[in-house]
């Protein structure tokens, strides 16, 4: 099967991916990254690993439908069988999530339901939760709510700062999405 990932920044996940795929503890095809940011170093992470990738600025289109649109027949172009989400920082509309209905994963940095939204380590950090993680989801037009296919509990130390929180947690992340998109590209995962 062949993938694609969108990310709009570091590309910490999307990192995680290719080394999976290279060691081939991801049996499908990553074959494709797209940005929605010029500068995201995730393109630049795609580049060295000479994965096809695509960068289009939202702000060149009407609204946010023509712009899914032009990168929905993008995708149509190579092929891709499913989207991975990593650090994607916009919504998707309704025509492109029903285009790729459960066929699109998404990371989220909390154990949701709790916490959805951007600002999840935070938020989870000054409510004073003593666990939190991550949650691996199929994307649905309700943001962060879609049926969650795995789940990386992270404690809380007791001396951690927001930012040795959220370093922890990214290493769940690396640890756990590879895992679950091998599984889901294998047939072992509902979609």
């Amino acid at each position: 099967m062949k993938f694609a990932v969108f990310a709009s920044g570091y590309g910490g996940n999307l990192q995680a991916l290719i080394d999976a795929v290279k060691r081939k503890k991801l049996k499908a095809q990553l074959a494709f990254v797209f940005s929605d940011k010029p500068e995201s170093m995730a393109l630049t992470r795609a580049r060295k690993a000479k994965i096809p990738s695509l960068f289009l600025d939202p702000k060149g289109y009407a609204g946010r439908e023509e712009f899914d649109w032009a990168v929905l027949k993008s995708l149509k172009e190579r092929s891709i069988d499913f989207i991975v989400l990593a650090g994607y920082m916009r919504l998707l509309s309704k025509d492109f999530i029903d285009a790729y209905k459960n066929k699109i994963l998404n990371i989220h940095p909390s154990l949701l339901p709790a916490f959805k939204g951007t600002s999840a380590i935070r938020d989870a950090f000054d409510y004073g939760v003593k666990v939190t993680g991550v949650t691996v989801h199929l994307v649905t037009l309700d943001m962060d709510s879609g049926p969650i296919l795995a789940q990386s509990a992270v404690s809380v130390m007791p001396k951690d700062t927001r930012a040795t929180l959220e370093a922890r947690i990214h290493k769940a992340e690396h640890l756990l999405y590879p895992k679950i998109v091998d599984l889901f590209a294998r047939g072992k995962l509902p979609h």
